[in-house]
């Protein structure tokens, strides 16, 4: 079968390799489509710590099964939940095993599904709904993420929210927090094309090159600022606005993984008692409500996607993530025959 192999730094390739076959528990799937990450792009460039080559990339795979299992049937079209934990630490054992001391993924610490065929453990899935497009589906893990973050934000109807960062995470985030209900949502990013994108989702876009991020929000709050904070840009300028952004008793939302340590407003968090939350990935449960609302969400969840790449073209997507001017948001390579 073909395979997208990470071989090392900048180097990837399509690759003909061995076709897998199921052991006991396991079902093989054939992949539909899988999206790009951004710890693909980590990888890519050579700095995740944990992926090492050769490696199969992709973790946010939707696929079809090839065989019948326990609980799925051949044809069933289904997403995986890629998270790999070790049952045995105290997250594990407290039932956070999202969080676990040895978490991993597939894609990065095992073989993903950037590829013609996987096997993985048939609990590990869950159905797509009927009538769920491949382009929404393709997005569940992406969005589990957004569920998360909500759920750890302790976000409600009516606040007022600003997220950092117009990339698939951001987007979904501000799309996401609109759908349940936010009275506003600003999002910043200095890609015009980016922000143009935001407008879609009826998010109000800043470009902090233009215009002040905390003046605008506080301007629409009565010089209060916003409700919740969704840091999803992953950069030190967002970490050193967002506690001027966010309101007295406010909460931020730490998304994006911040690679190095960034400078931090602290005095703002003290003066204003504010909460600064920290949330990773999804549990299984926030996976499957992630799932089970694809059907209410899916037109939504297909603006995201920007780009859709052929398997035998999948090389280029990380030059075309990396380029400033592609604009891309989610990117997905389908697996051709």
């Amino acid at each position: 079968m073909k395979a997208l192999m990470y071989l090392g730094p900048e180097h990837v390739e399509v690759q003909e390799i061995q076709e897998p076959t199921s052991r006991e528990g396991q079902v093989k799937l054939k992949i539909i489509c899988c999206g790009i990450c951004g710890s693909d792009m980590g990888i890519f460039l050579g700095s995740h710590p944990r992926a090492k080559a050769p490696l199969i990339l992709g973790h946010e795979f939707l696929g079809v099964l090839v065989e019948d299992g326990k609980n799925f049937k051949k044809g069933d079209k289904v997403v995986a939940f890629p998270l790999i934990s070790c049952g045995h630490c105290r997250a594990c054992r407290e039932g956070s095993s999202h969080v676990c001391n040895s978490l991993g993924l597939y894609g990065i610490d095992k073989d993903g599904g950037l590829a013609e065929y996987i096997c993985i453990d048939e609990d590990l899935l869950f159905k797509v709904p009927e009538g769920v497009s491949d382009k929404a589906a393709v997005t569940t893990e992406p969005f589990a993420v957004i569920v998360r973050a909500l759920h750890s934000s302790n976000f409600k109807a009516l606040d007022t929210v600003a997220v950092s960062g117009a990339g698939p995470i951001g987007l979904l985030t501000g799309m996401f927090a609109k759908q349940m209900g936010a009275q506003e949502v600003f999002i910043s990013d200095i890609n015009e094309k980016r922000l143009e994108t935001a407008k879609l989702f009826g998010l109000t876009p800043v470009n902090p090159l233009k215009q002040n991020f905390e003046k605008v929000v506080k301007a629409a709050t009565d010089g209060e600022g916003c409700d919740i904070f969704f840091e999803c840009s992953g950069s030190e300028a967002a970490s050193m606005t967002m506690t001027d952004v966010t309101r007295v008793h406010g909460t931020i939302c730490m998304v994006a993984v911040h690679k190095k340590a960034h400078l931090v407003n602290l005095q703002g968090l003290n003066f204003k008692e504010q909460t600064l939350v920290g949330t990773r990935v999804y549990t299984k449960q926030e996976f499957s409500q992630a799932v089970a609302y694809l059907p209410q969400i899916q037109s939504e969840l297909e603006k995201i996607v920007t780009h859709i790449v052929p398997l035998k073209d999948s090389p280029r997507v990380f030059d075309m993530i990396r380029d400033p001017q592609s604009a891309t948001a989610k990117v997905v390579v389908t697996i051709d025959e």
